[in-house]
């Protein structure tokens, strides 16, 4: 799943080709991955709640999920779910693969045509209609925790006090801390030396000190790299990241580690694979 790194890369990479772009046309090939926030009450189309007519004014993330934001304040939140790919395709340009695409914007800015395109083989993603970006604030992105990318260990301790769980299956509750997934929680976990079945609300204060910092500068590589591309990820313009070559533990069970040459393990942590070193993360 498309974890913070990926996200704001997409959102880095789109940027630059669609704010200020109208949207001319909307096809809607699969209305079931589409949700409204409220009720319509002015009566207006599925399409209308998709941007059409509008100019897209600007995009922002939050933990994993993205906005796009219109010049009347009408805000399209993304969710890529598993496996969802947003791709953006010059005029006449065509997709490497043109199955499971769910929705397509037909876009002009500065004499340009494009396309944006939403792909989602395995259809857990989402697009959620909101009357105003204020509106999404206000509700879901305000039950989201503190950004990962910036969080500081006396707010990560913080968050961390309110469950008893471990500590990778706590980094994963959007909740707590918004934008970590199954990867980069284990490759944090690996470098600040600390087991994944450990006691969230233990943490000492040194070893949370070690972890925000980890955090940061992980997450930090990644969108530097462009992402880690497992499976389905690709930026804007179809390009995968490269940062799973850096990656020191996650699909790595089995292999040595990079610091101890023990050999690493994998288990079950809140229904999640979890890969560690167990001499160098000990419980």
């Amino acid at each position: 799943m498309p974890e913070l790194p990926e996200v704001e890369n997409l959102k880095r990479t789109l940027e630059p080709l669609i704010v200020g772009a109208k949207v001319h046309a909307v096809r809607l090939f699969r209305r079931d991955i589409v949700r409204f926030h409220e009720p319509n009450p002015h009566g207006r189309s599925i399409y209308d709640q998709l941007l059409l007519g509008r100019r897209i004014a600007s995009l922002r993330r939050r933990g994993k999920q993205l906005a796009l934001i219109a010049d009347d304040g009408s805000t399209l939140r993304i969710q890529l779910g598993m496996s969802g790919q947003l791709r953006y395709l010059r005029h006449r340009q065509r997709l490497d693969r043109n199955d499971h695409v769910h929705c397509v914007w037909q876009l002009s800015r500065r004499a340009t045509r494009g396309r944006l395109v939403f792909r989602d083989p395995r259809r857990f993603g989402r697009l959620t209609a909101f009357a105003s970006f204020a509106e999404l604030e206000s509700s879901s992105w305000a039950a989201l925790g503190p950004e990962a990318i910036t969080i500081r260990s006396h707010t990560l301790r913080q968050r961390l006090s309110r469950t008893r769980r471990a500590i990778k299956s706590a980094l994963l509750d959007q909740h707590i801390i918004a934008g970590i997934g199954n990867i980069y929680a284990d490759e944090a976990l690996f470098t600040a030396h600390i087991h994944p079945e450990s006691r969230a609300d233990k943490l000492p204060h040194d070893a949370s000190r070690t972890l925000a910092k980890s955090i940061r500068s992980i997450l930090q590589r990644a969108i530097l790299s462009g992402g880690s591309t497992i499976r389905d990820y690709t930026d804007a313009l179809g390009r995968n990241g490269s940062f799973a070559s850096e990656h020191q533990v996650y699909g790595r069970a089995g292999q040595l580690c990079v610091r101890c040459t023990a050999r690493l393990v994998s288990h079950l942590i809140g229904q999640r694979s979890t890969v560690f070193c167990p001499h160098c993360q000990r419980l």
